[in-house]
């Protein structure tokens, strides 16, 4: 029995879902469209495959989302090998860093190639599709998975199918196409030969690393250096900065499928398209999202405490207070606790303008939200004012804050639900519920959970700088020299 490795692609940022996907908390990371994440989602979609056996997902991952990934992971109750790359390079280097470490765990396995923040409805059709492309990975092919267009797209890229394979729903890849525009598309739509680019791949790991070799050695050569230069840290594996930064950045297209169609190197591995019918989004834009999700017999989508009056076709989200609209048509109106967006269906490509413009006044709103996610748990900032601030914070049972020291704030906690153990200086003593303490300016200190139940508390932050970058740690099990 063939062994299938699922390669969970997990680097993107997704700026064209903000303010809900930020920088560091992005759009593979929410609950989008049921209670699981995307990236949740795309680690559950192999389950019940049959004749095969699934092995652990490899991850590759940003190293900004290592601890919220690997909570993911331990809610659904999943072990994986989560792969840290120290800087973006994109997808052709980050399937080789997971090829090799396929190879380092098994003999030879199957890769399933998914990006993490991909939709698939229909999971059935999916897992049908993966079953006929195992048969053509096994004889050697590199498989991609075509999208069925239902509409003349212009944000996708297009892939047109040669011809059938012989007993198969599989085609030769004829070419890869750029996004056309709205003319050209619908040209695409209408000759049925051309499927869009889901970025899915399905391919024996061997037969990845003969691939870029024969087209790129120098990204086979870097990543080799990188992966047996790695390190284990905790639940992840990281790979030697310098050489993996010395990767060009290269998709899987560009690098080794496009050559594969231009058939000029008979050394490659021949390349095969499935077309796809599942129900299938990248979720790149909110108009997207809205595609997806069940609407009311007017087409409005709404999550959250929505009041609807008069609209349609319309997607209203709120995640803290109460949002209403009244005769607007075609909208998207998504709420968070510091920031609204409010834009027309046919403009939603353009809010990776505001997220530009808001990183070039160097507001945290493009990057973080109010409520920030951290190893140990999270915490939310309630208020802020001129030489204060207030924070929720919830600490997970078992977990530490790192021992620090802060030079220009003092703090004051209030314990309002399970026991804290706090560090101050030489002194260790327990808080609980409804008590307090004080850690002034210059004093060492540490909060740990040492309870069974998630410790909640509140912070005043006082003094004359409360940047997170006024910290100085001593200790920290989560390996990390910044806050």
């Amino acid at each position: 029995m063939h062994t299938l490795i699922p390669v969970i692609l997990s680097g993107g940022s997704g700026t064209r879902l903000w303010p809900l996907s930020r920088e560091k908390h992005p759009k593979q990371l929410l609950t989008l469209v049921s209670d699981d994440s995307l990236l949740q989602a795309t680690v559950r979609r192999m389950d019940g495959l049959n004749d095969i056996n699934i092995a652990d997902p490899i991850v590759v991952c940003n190293e900004e989302y290592r601890f919220v990934i690997a909570e993911q992971l331990r809610m659904m109750g999943r072990k994986s090998t989560i792969l840290l790359e120290p800087s973006g390079r994109n997808t052709a280097p980050a399937l080789t860093i997971a090829a090799l470490s396929a190879l380092h765990q098994n003999d030879d396995p199957i890769l399933l190639v998914m990006p993490s923040d991909h939709v698939i409805v229909d999971t059935d059709a999916f897992k049908q599709s993966v079953q006929q492309g195992i048969k053509l990975a096994c004889n050697g092919f590199i498989v991609t998975f075509g999208i069925t267009p239902d509409k003349p797209e212009t944000g996708y890229g297009y892939i047109q199918t040669g011809e059938k394979l012989t007993d198969t729903d599989a085609y030769n890849i004829a070419r890869f196409v750029e996004k056309p525009d709205t003319a050209t598309a619908q040209g695409y739509l209408e000759a049925g030969s051309f499927l869009w680019n889901s970025g899915l791949f399905l391919m024996h790991a061997s037969i990845w690393l003969q691939a870029i070799e024969l087209c790129h050695p120098e990204i086979l050569s870097a990543c080799r250096t990188a992966w047996n230069g790695g390190s284990l840290d905790g639940d992840f594996t990281r790979v030697e900065k310098t050489a993996f930064e010395q990767c060009v950045s290269k998709s899987i297209d560009y690098a080794v499928m496009e050559h594969i169609a231009l058939g000029q190197n008979p050394q490659l591995p021949a390349g095969a398209v499935i077309p796809l019918a599942a129900g299938w989004s990248d979720i790149g834009a909110w108009d997207s999202l809205w595609h997806v999700l069940p609407k009311d017999q007017n087409g409005n989508v709404t999550q959250g405490d929505v009041l609807l009056h008069a609209c349609n076709n319309t997607l209203a989200i709120s995640e803290n207070r109460l949002v209403t609209c009244i005769g607007i048509e075609d909208m998207i109106v998504v709420e968070t606790p510091d920031a609204i967006l409010v834009a027309h269906k046919d403009q939603t490509q353009d809010v990776k303008k505001i997220v530009d413009n808001l990183k070039e006044t160097g507001r945290t709103e493009s990057h973080l939200h109010r409520k920030v996610f951290r190893p140990w748990g999270w915490y939310d900032g309630v208020d802020s004012g001129e030489r204060f601030q207030v924070k929720r914070i919830v600490v997970n049972p078992g977990a530490a804050l790192s021992l620090q020291m802060h030079h220009h704030r003092a703090e004051h906690w209030i314990v309002v639900r399970g026991t804290a153990r706090v560090i101050r200086n030489e002194e260790s003593f327990l808080v609980t519920e409804n008590e307090s303490t004080f850690i002034p300016v210059g004093t060492r200190h540490r909060l740990e959970n040492p309870g069974r139940v998630p410790l909640e508390m509140i912070e005043v932050q006082s003094g004359s700088y409360l940047g997170e970058d006024d910290i100085v740690r001593f200790e920290d099990v989560y390996g990390r020299d910044k806050s």
